[in-house]
C-alpha cells in the first residue's frame, strides 16, 4: 500500500457493470432481437421524452404547468417588471400596405365592374385603410414605452403583445425602433401563425393553452391598451374588465383607443341603462386617440393611485 486514496473516475467506470451490454448472442440467438423490441417500445421511453405520454388526457395538468412555467422563468431571467399589454386587430396594417390593398381591389373591380362581392371587398379595404392610422399610433406608443424609465435597456416596463401582425406588430415595432426589448405571446393554432419580426427573439413565446397565455397577459400588466379589433381583442378586453370589476386582480388602467370605433362596437352606456353593469363599471376604462395621450394617462393613473409603474430594482 502506498498510502494514496484511489478515487473513481469522474465520467465513467473502468469496469463496466453487467447491464451495460446486451446479453451475448452466444447465450441466446434471439436475445438481441428481443432487446431491440423492448428498446422500441413506447413504454421504455423516459417519461419526459415521450410525446405520446405527454399528450394524454391524464397528463394535461403537467402540460398546463410547463406551458406557464417556461415563459415565467424566462421573463424573470430578463428582469421583466411591468408590461404594457397592447391588443388590436391583426388586419389593421400600416398605411402603405393598406393603400396597396385598396389599389388591388380597385383594379379587380375595374376589370369586373358589376361584381358585388368585389365592391364589398373594396369597401371593407377602404375602411381598413381608414383605421391604418392606428398602426402608427401603436408604433409611436411602443417607442414611448421603449424609451421610458432609464432608456431602452430598462426592462422594468416593456411592451407585451400577442405576437401577431397588425396592431401587435406595430407596438413591438415601435419598441424595436428604439432598441428596446418587447414581449410577444404567440399561440399554437391549427393553421400556424408566424410571430411578427420585431419581437425580441428570446422573449417570444408560443403557448398551447389560451388560458395560460391570458394569465401571462395580466400577471405583470401595468396597463391594458385596446385598439380596434375583432373577437380576440374583445375577448382579452372583457376578460380583463371582468377581473378588475370582480377585484380578482388589482385595478390597472384600461385604455380604449379610437372612441368612435369603440362606442359603436360596444354600447357600454346601454349596459348601464339596462342594469346589467353598474355605473362605476363604466369607469373602469377611458378613451384615447394619440400615443402621448395614452402614455401620459397611464402614468397619471399610477401616480394618482399611489403606485409606481417602474418597480424598484
Amino acid at each position: 500500500m502506498n498510502g494514496h486514496r484511489h478515487h473513481p473516475p469522474p465520467d465513467d467506470r473502468v469496469a463496466p457493470l453487467p447491464g451495460q451490454a446486451p446479453q451475448p448472442v452466444a447465450h441466446d440467438p434471439d436475445a438481441l432481437a428481443r432487446v431491440q423490441a423492448i428498446l422500441n417500445s413506447a413504454s421504455y421511453r423516459i417519461a419526459d421524452q415521450d410525446p405520446d405520454f405527454l399528450s394524454l388526457e391524464d397528463t394535461r395538468s403537467l402540460r398546463l404547468q410547463v406551458d406557464y412555467l417556461k415563459a415565467e422563468l424566462l421573463l424573470r431571467e430578463h428582469d421583466i417588471g411591468h408590461t404594457i399589454v397592447v391588443y388590436g386587430g391583426t388586419r389593421i396594417s400600416e398605411p402603405a400596405a393598406a393603400d396597396r390593398e385598396v389599389a388591388d381591389w380597385q383594379a379587380a373591380l375595374q376589370a369586373d365592374p358589376g361584381n358585388a362581392e368585389l365592391a364589398r371587398a373594396l369597401a371593407i379595404a377602404q375602411r381598413r385603410r381608414e383605421k391604418s392610422g392606428y398602426y402608427e399610433v401603436a408604433r409611436e406608443l411602443g417607442r414611448l414605452i421603449g424609451e421610458s424609465g432609464e432608456g431602452p435597456q430598462d426592462c422594468r416596463v416593456v411592451v407585451m403583445t400577442g405576437g401577431g401582425p397588425g396592431i401587435m406588430e406595430a407596438a413591438n415595432r415601435g419598441a424595436f425602433d428604439v432598441g428596446a426589448k418587447s414581449v410577444g405571446l404567440n399561440i399554437s393554432l391549427p393553421r400556424e401563425q408566424f410571430p411578427n419580426p420585431y419581437i425580441t427573439p428570446e422573449l417570444c413565446f408560443r403557448f398551447h393553452y389560451f388560458a395560460l397565455r391570458k394569465l401571462h397577459f395580466v400577471q405583470r400588466a401595468g396597463a391594458l391598451v385596446a385598439f380596434p379589433g375583432g373577437y380576440g381583442t374583445l375577448d382579452e378586453l372583457f376578460e380583463t374588465l371582468t377581473l378588475i370589476q370582480t377585484r380578482k386582480i388589482q385595478p390597472v388602467p384600461v385604455v380604449l383607443v379610437g372612441e368612435s370605433y369603440w362606442r359603436r362596437a360596444v354600447d357600454f352606456d346601454f349596459l348601464v341603462d339596462e342594469g346589467v353593469i353598474d355605473p362605476e363599471d363604466r369607469d373602469l376604462f377611458w378613451y384615447a386617440e394619440t400615443a402621448p395621450e395614452i402614455w401620459d394617462g397611464i402614468q397619471r393613473w399610477h401616480e394618482a393611485n399611489g403606485g409606481s409603474l417602474f418597480p424598484c430594482r
